[in-house]
C-alpha cells in the first residue's frame, strides 16, 4: 500500500519548511529539523512585531517567547487563545491554534501551561493504482507546563517542560516504508531582567530576555531511518519601553535567534567523506555546543545563521495599540524576510489582537493572512459587580 506523493511532500515540507531558494551569491545550506511548527509565532501581538517577544512586557502568551516573563506579569491569572490560518492562499483547511494560561501562586511564583495544535487538512491515501482507500488528517501538537519565579526585584527565571507529538501518516506506509507518529520530550530554560530607568527626562523600562527552547530528544517517523533533531533554539534580546506622558507609551524590541542544531557539512562527491564542517550525527548535548562552530563556511556562515526580529509597539491610554515589525533571515539559511503590522484592543475583561504579514521575498505561508488572538484576565471578572 502506498500513499500519494502529497504525503511525502508534506513530510518533507514539515521537516525542511524554512528551506527556500537562495537569492544571494552564497550557496543554500539551510539547517534541517523536524516539527518546525514549534518555532511559529503563535500569538498576534508578537506576530505583529516581526516575531519579537523574548524581552517585551509579559502577557498571557509569554510561554512561547520566554516563560520567565510570567513572574513579572500583572494579574493573578488569565487565559488566551490564538488562531492562525496556514497556507490560506493555497488550501483552506490548514491552521494552527494556541491555548495558553497562567496562575499566580504568590508575588514571586507563577505556573503556566499551553497547547499548540497544528492541523494539516484532509489527505487521501491511495493504493498502487491510485484508488483512494482512506482519508487522514495529519496533525501535530505540543503540550507545555512551566514554573516561573522572581529571583530578586529585577530578575526572574523560568523552566518549562514540553511533550511533542507529530502524526503525519496515521501509521500508513509511505513509499513502502512503515511509518509511525513522532514523539519527543523537551524543555526550556529562560531568564528575564527588567529595570526602571530615566531616558531624556522620560520614565522608561529596560528589559532583557533569553530563552533556550526545545532542548530535547531527536524524533523519528520510521524505525528504519536515523531520528532527526527538533528545532532547539537560542533566543535573546533587549526591549525598551518609554512613557511619553500619562496617555502615550512606545516600546521597541530586538530578538536574535540561533538554532542549536548541526549545520549540514560539505561532502566529497566521490567518497562521501566530510571535507568541511562537522559530522551532524551526534548526540543532543554535543549538537548544542557544536552548532556554534560547525558551519562548513566558517565564522561567516555561523553569523548568517543568526536571524533577527525588530518590533515596535505604541499604546494609547493602555487601551489601544498599533504595532509593526520586520523579520530577517539570511538567503543561504531560508531567506525569510517580511514586514508585519497589527493592532490591539484592551477592554475591562478581555484583549483582542490582530496581525498581518507582508513577505518581501518568496511566498510565506502566512502571506496576506489576518491572524487574531483573544485573552481574558481573571482579575477583571472578579472586579465585575453584579447588577442591583
Amino acid at each position: 500500500m502506498k500513499t500519494k506523493l502529497l504525503i511525502a511532500c508534506i513530510i518533507l515540507s514539515m521537516s525542511f519548511s524554512w528551506v527556500a531558494k537562495s537569492q544571494d551569491t552564497d550557496e543554500l545550506n539551510a539547517i534541517q529539523y523536524v516539527v518546525p511548527f514549534l518555532l511559529i509565532a503563535p500569538d498576534s501581538r508578537a506576530g505583529a512585531m516581526g516575531d519579537a517577544g523574548v524581552a517585551t512586557t509579559a502577557d498571557i502568551y509569554s510561554m512561547h517567547w520566554n516563560p520567565a516573563k510570567y513572574a513579572f506579569i500583572d494579574g493573578e491569572g488569565g487565559v488566551g487563545i490564538s488562531y492562525s490560518p496556514w497556507l490560506r492562499t493555497l488550501v483552506p483547511d490548514i491552521n494552527i491554534a494556541y491555548l495558553s494560561g497562567y496562575y499566580r501562586i504568590d508575588n514571586k511564583q507563577v505556573v503556566s501551561t499551553s497547547l499548540l495544535y497544528s492541523s494539516l487538512g484532509d489527505i487521501p491515501f491511495t493504493d498502487d493504482w491510485g484508488n483512494v482507500e482512506r482519508n487522514f488528517r495529519p496533525n501535530e501538537f505540543s503540550l507545555d507546563a512551566a514554573y516561573s519565579r522572581k529571583l530578586n526585584e529585577n530578575f526572574s527565571g523560568g523552566i518549562a517542560f514540553r511533550f511533542i507529538y507529530s502524526n503525519l501518516t496515521g501509521g500508513f506506509p509511505a513509499g513502502g516504508t512503515e511509518t509511525k507518529a513522532g514523539m519527543s520530550i523537551a524543555s526550556d530554560i529562560s531568564f528575564y531582567y527588567v529595570n526602571d530607568i530615566s531616558l531624556a527626562s522620560k520614565d522608561a523600562t529596560l528589559s532583557f530576555g533569553t530563552n533556550f527552547s526545545n532542548i530535547g530528544a531527536k524524533m523519528s517517523y520510521t524505525d528504519e531511518n536515523e531520528p532527526d533533531f527538533i528545532p532547539m533554539n537560542l533566543r535573546l534580546g533587549p526591549a525598551l519601553n518609554i512613557k511619553i506622558d500619562n496617555y502615550n507609551n512606545i516600546g521597541f524590541a530586538i530578538d536574535f535567534n540561533k538554532l542549536l542544531v548541526p549545520t549540514p557539512p560539505e561532502y566529497d562527491e566521490l567518497t562521501g567523506e566530510i571535507v568541511a564542517g562537522k559530522d551532524p550525527n551526534v548526540a543532543v548535548p554535543v549538537a548544542i555546543f557544536q552548532s556554534f562552530y560547525d558551519a562548513p563556511g566558517g565564522f561567516k556562515e555561523e553569523l548568517n545563521e543568526i536571524s533577527y526580529s525588530l518590533g515596535v509597539e505604541y499604546w494609547y491610554n493602555n487601551q489601544f495599540a498599533i504595532r509593526g515589525g520586520y523579520f530577517h533571515e539570511h538567503a543561504s539559511k531560508g531567506n525569510r524576510k517580511y514586514f508585519t503590522a497589527g493592532a490591539g484592543f484592551r477592554m475591562n475583561v478581555f484583549s483582542l489582537d490582530f496581525s498581518y504579514l507582508m513577505p518581501l521575498v518568496n511566498n510565506h505561508p502566512l502571506a496576506r493572512t489576518l491572524r487574531f488572538s483573544l485573552s481574558f484576565d481573571f482579575d477583571a471578572f472578579r472586579n465585575i459587580k453584579p447588577a442591583g
